[in-house]
């Protein structure tokens, strides 16, 4: 007698209770069942008793192939997890006196990030004097954000860290 790997199912003798509603092969429901019972109308067929709703009362058993169950379920799970997009942080960097030529490339790339789900995080480096001008920097983030306003929102307002101001978008 194997047991069943800790994960997926109960099925067979590894079903717990005493009684469970059973469900045969073709969908139709067979009513309310001693499990030993079951199991043996399920080997008549060649398929194993599978619990499929053991929270329900009585749970809710299943007359399947249960590798055949396994392997569907591991697929199923495969797919979802292929299928789901992670989010990441981009990073634009830009100095507080851009020029506009440099300003519409930097934002052509923030439109992409946010475009594809991602957030991006505007790092405005300040250099010597630049720091004691807080408020063109100020205003270069009010400017993006402006520019951004119908595809993103603001996560993170522009904040300063050391000789850094940051702002973090993400997508709407």
């Amino acid at each position: 007698m194997q047991t069943p790997a800790m994960n997926g199912p109960r099925f067979n003798e590894f079903i717990q209770s005493q009684k469970v509603r059973v469900i045969d092969h073709e969908g139709e429901n067979l009513g309310v069942m001693f499990t030993r019972e079951a199991m043996e109308q399920a080997a008549e067929h060649g398929l194993d008793l599978v619990e499929v709703s053991p929270n329900a009362d009585p749970p809710v058993a299943k007359f399947l192939d249960v590798g055949k169950f396994k392997y569907e379920a591991q697929k199923k799970a495969n797919l979802a997890r292929k299928s789901q997009k992670t989010q990441e942080i981009k990073e634009i960097k830009m100095r507080p006196n851009i020029d506009d030529h440099d300003y519409d490339t930097k934002m052509k790339k923030v439109n992409d990030f946010i475009g594809e789900g991602d957030k991006v995080k505007i790092t405005l480096r300040f250099r010597g004097r630049e720091l004691s001008h807080g408020q063109l920097g100020m205003n270069l983030l009010k400017r993006v954000q402006d520019d951004v306003a119908e595809i993103a929102k603001i996560e993170a307002y522009p904040r300063m860290e050391g000789r850094q101001m940051l702002m973090v978008l993400a997508p709407k």
